[in-house]
């Protein structure tokens, strides 16, 4: 295993909401069903990045592992890969429990994860990347670059704040007061502390970032503070 330099980034190191705990980790699984239809999700992702069964994907950030288990039915094999071992654990669990042989689960992140030369045809991460300053994301993204095959496909979705706004504040503000109607306390006190204590980042820096590792982006999609990009090496 590589011994990291003492200034490497400690991704491991929680920011924001902690997921730790068991109960936790439940309760967010079961909050995420009933606040989105991932199914829906899973397969719209699928369609975008033309998802072949030859294919070896990676998902960075597999939380509970409804993307992975979704899309195993689809491709040759997934490696599903989380800084939280609660969440590995759920995911593996839940994969067992559905007879789902082709995922396997690793306690690993964006800088730690070891490849041991494997390319993947697809490397997939949802609302993850923003747990890491810039300065990581970028060398995040070198890596995943790296472990793509030529041609290989990379979907990023995640919190990235347009830079249009001029008022800040107001837009922050307006933000958790609707997500308190339409999703409830919880779910707008965990904005709060993304907005806070985590790195999401501005439209250009992110795209800046794609393009400086060496991505063609071919698909974009902002729709508020959520984006979407389909990147190919």
């Amino acid at each position: 295993m590589r011994q990291y330099p003492r200034w490497y980034y400690d991704e491991f190191k929680q920011s924001g909401a902690d997921y730790a705990d068991i109960e936790e980790v439940n309760t967010y699984d079961l909050r995420m069903q009933n606040l989105r239809n991932i199914e829906n999700e899973s397969n719209r992702i699928r369609e975008l990045l033309k998802l072949k069964k030859s294919d070896v994907v990676l998902e960075i950030g597999t939380g509970t592992g409804e993307l992975a288990l979704n899309i195993s039915a689809h491709c040759k094999q997934v490696i599903a890969i989380d800084v939280s071992k609660m969440m590995i654990n759920f995911a593996r669990r839940k994969a067992e429990s559905q007879n789902k042989t082709n995922i396997q689960f690793y306690n690993a992140g964006f800088l730690t994860y070891e490849n041991h030369d494997e390319l993947f045809d697809v490397i997939v991460t949802q609302l993850a990347l923003h747990h890491l300053p810039d300065y990581w994301k970028m060398m995040a993204l070198r890596r995943i670059y790296g472990m793509l095959k030529e041609e290989g496909k990379f979907y990023l979705h995640d919190v990235v704040f347009p830079s249009s706004i001029q008022n800040y504040d107001s837009y922050f503000d307006k933000i958790i007061t609707d997500l308190e109607i339409s999703a409830g306390d919880k779910i707008a006190e965990e904005t709060e502390i993304h907005i806070k204590e985590e790195f999401s980042t501005l439209d250009w820096v992110m795209e800046g970032l794609l393009t400086g590792v060496g991505f063609y982006i071919e698909y974009i999609k902002y729709d508020g503070f959520m984006a979407s990009y389909i990147c190919k090496k």
